[in-house]
């Protein structure tokens, strides 16, 4: 039997100055993830997140790109690697620390391959203005700028972006 999960998410996002995060890790996983469909108005991502398998859709953000709808079901490994073969041409990999600041937890996604050299730090939230602790190796906020979907860079790499600057 599968279980599923529907939710506002709400999350800001940031890009990362250095890699003094790693101190305070508390967890790190592999992920892989690749998507089904990467318009910004409905993306569906397939993830293999350790043992586990999901299938993820999420709607259109709202105007800051804080909150949008996210319906998440978990499935079997062997169905998520099945569904890999079918997705966007970019398979994004990356390692995932969980870090804690304050009260909430920063996830920070080290990218590898064509989107090697990129990394950033999210952070979900109860609500868009909930005030929370802002770590010094953290960045520039990028939330809500579409380039910085992992959605978009299985379609448009970081690596490109600098070949194109």
């Amino acid at each position: 039997i599968y279980s599923w999960m529907e939710k506002m998410d709400i999350e800001r996002k940031y890009l990362v100055k250095d890699d003094t995060y790693k101190r305070n890790a508390t967890a790190q996983t592999r992920n892989v993830q690749g998507f089904l469909n990467t318009h910004p108005e409905r993306t569906v991502r397939v993830r293999i997140k350790g043992d586990n398998g999901y299938l993820t859709v999420k709607g259109l953000g709202n105007k800051s790109g804080t909150s949008r709808f996210e319906w998440e079901i978990e499935i079997q490994v062997t169905e998520a690697t099945a569904l890999m073969d079918i997705c966007e041409p970019i398979i994004l990999e990356k390692t995932r620390y969980n870090v804690p600041s304050g009260a909430h937890v920063f996830e920070v996604d080290e990218i590898t391959g064509k989107n090697q050299g990129l990394v950033i730090a999210e952070i979900e939230l109860d609500y868009e203005d909930e005030p929370f602790t802002k770590p010094e190796w953290l960045g520039d906020e990028v939330t809500g700028q579409i380039k910085y979907y992992n959605s978009q860079l299985s379609v448009k790499p970081f690596n490109q972006w600098k070949e194109q600057n």
